[in-house]
């Protein structure tokens, strides 16, 4: 039975490749799974397993050739063929290595333990692909166990993927920027491997930053197309695996040569000023939106079209607060081990108001209401990368220091991207507080499909006419938005006025009042 080799899938935009190279020939004996050949595209070389175990009939592509996805390259067939050439492969790639020092370089680099793959985890039952954020390790470096590898970037949550066990990185799969599939390959470790002299020499091709390919040859396309620019090896950054310079690093090599002379020659003209067009947009910066902002402005604008969303404003005096909070802090921290912030307040004050009023705290499924029956309370927090929404499960169980407690552990998990999907969903409202970046008032956009998110602001000392007198308070004004489809103008007013009063007045929430 014969069994024919395809080019595999390379991606939704990728419908041909160049055959780098063969790392077997007719007659070779050859495993299931075991590399054979490796396929070159503008992006990133693609190593191709044997289908089936057997022996190669025939290569029908060859070294330089440019082949379709899902064309036939060769076939493998039964029979004894020659011995296993397991080894041809690396002895293929450093064919051009003669030197004693250079055969040493490479038994040293040789993987001499078990290879252990990482992939793309399971990230929640919505969550089919992501995109490849900041690579934190490089080729031969040495990991321990739970390392951070490199960074992935879901419409949710960005999340930073941990080392299986410690070892030595010798492959990787991916690239920054890269679109992944659930359970895809990343990168290779070599268990229990330790870096020497070898790990230094085999990174830094992997990262290019030098010009060149490291000792790795290009891939025949990329020599081509090198020969018909007019370019060296040294004038080409190398991208690929081990550094090999492949053709879309040729053509990024092209394009700036070709925008240097204008750049260079500039300082020695004495064009006007209003010519000077070209000039800003070479100072400017294009930098690829990542899947989190994409998602989060995808979501906000659908909001913003979809729910009939509306504002309501009012105040708080926030002394009795801040009274209890100087009173209470030391002591708090001290029996809880976490700082007694505003939040906890606020969380309680809206949980209060939600019970009263169950709309706030409602969705639209199609033509249904669906009232929550338990309180969810999203925490807006903003990170590097942008903002998320946290949610702490069950706030309207809790007490203050439970709620401080979950908040820190959120928080401190959003800022360090390594908030799980199940950290950000079921929320049934949220709060969002502008006020530690100064804010003094907004309009919030809802969450949806909630109904409400109150927004805090900043703590301001105004004058207050109380009692017939004007004394100086500090005063918050809070803003609700809600979506107008579910809650009433009544209602909104009512929920605001309920925060308020729970807030100047903190015993109302101890009495449930």
């Amino acid at each position: 039975m014969t069994v024919e080799i395809k080019v595999p899938t390379l991606g939704e935009s990728v419908t041909e490749a160049t055959i780098a190279q063969w790392f077997k020939k007719p007659g070779d004996k050859v495993e299931q799974d075991e590399t054979i050949a490796e396929l070159e595209t503008d992006k990133v070389t693609v190593e191709v397993p044997a289908p089936a175990s057997g022996v190669i009939e025939d290569i029908t592509a060859a070294e330089g050739d440019t082949v379709a996805v899902g064309a036939v390259i060769g076939s493998i067939g039964e029979g004894k063929g020659t011995a296993s050439a397991k080894t041809k492969a690396p002895a293929k790639v450093e064919e051009k290595a003669a030197a004693p020092a250079e055969e040493t370089k490479k038994s040293a680099a040789a993987p001499a333990g078990k290879l252990v793959e990482v992939v793309v985890p399971a990230a929640g039952e919505s969550v089919t692909e992501a995109e490849v954020g900041e690579i934190f390790k490089k080729v031969g470096e040495a990991v321990k166990a739970d390392d951070a590898l490199l960074e992935l970037e879901t419409d949710k949550a960005a999340q930073e993927i941990p080392a299986p066990v410690s070892g030595v990185i010798r492959e990787f799969a991916v690239q920054k920027g890269d679109v992944v599939q659930v359970g895809a390959l990343l990168l290779k470790i070599e268990e229990g491997a330790s870096a020497s002299g070898e790990a230094a020499t085999s990174s830094a091709p992997a990262q290019a930053s030098a010009g060149g390919s490291g000792g790795m040859p290009a891939a025949p396309a990329a020599q081509k197309m090198m020969a018909e620019k007019g370019l060296s090896e040294s004038d080409v950054s190398g991208s690929g695996k081990r550094g090999q310079i492949l053709k879309g690093d040729v053509i990024d090599a092209a394009a700036k040569a070709g925008s240097s002379p204008s750049v260079s020659s500039a300082p020695a003209q004495s064009a006007p000023r209003a010519q000077s067009a070209p000039d800003d947009a070479a100072r400017e910066e294009r930098v690829k939106m990542t899947r989190l902002r994409q998602t989060i402005a995808r979501r906000l604008k659908d909001a913003q079209n979809t729910a009939a969303m509306l504002t309501t404003f009012n105040e708080v005096d926030m002394t009795a607060v801040m009274d209890l909070r100087k009173r209470y802090k030391d002591l708090f921290e001290k029996k809880h081990g976490v700082k007694l912030g505003f939040m906890g307040f606020f969380t309680k004050a809206v949980c209060h108001a939600l019970k009263e009023i169950p709309a706030v705290n409602a969705e639209i499924d199609g033509t249904d209401l669906i009232y929550k029956n338990f309180a969810h309370i999203g925490m807006a927090v903003g990170t590097d990368k942008g903002l998320v929404v946290p949610v702490i499960r069950d706030a309207d169980q809790m007490t203050i220091a439970e709620v401080e407690k979950e908040l820190a552990r959120l928080a401190k998990a959003a800022r360090d991207g390594k908030l799980s999907v199940a950290d950000m969903q079921g929320g049934t409202f949220t709060i969002t507080n502008g006020g530690v970046y100064g804010s003094l008032m907004s309009t919030p956009i809802i969450n949806a499909p909630q109904s409400g998110i109150l927004g805090m602001h900043k703590i301001q000392e105004r004058p207050m006419a109380i009692g017939g007198q004007v004394v100086i308070r500090p005063m918050m004004y809070l803003a609700l938005s809600y979506d107008h489809r579910i809650v009433d103008g009544k209602e909104a007013v009512t929920f605001l006025v309920r925060v308020k009063d729970s807030l100047e007045d903190p015993e109302r929430l101890v009495l449930d009042l």
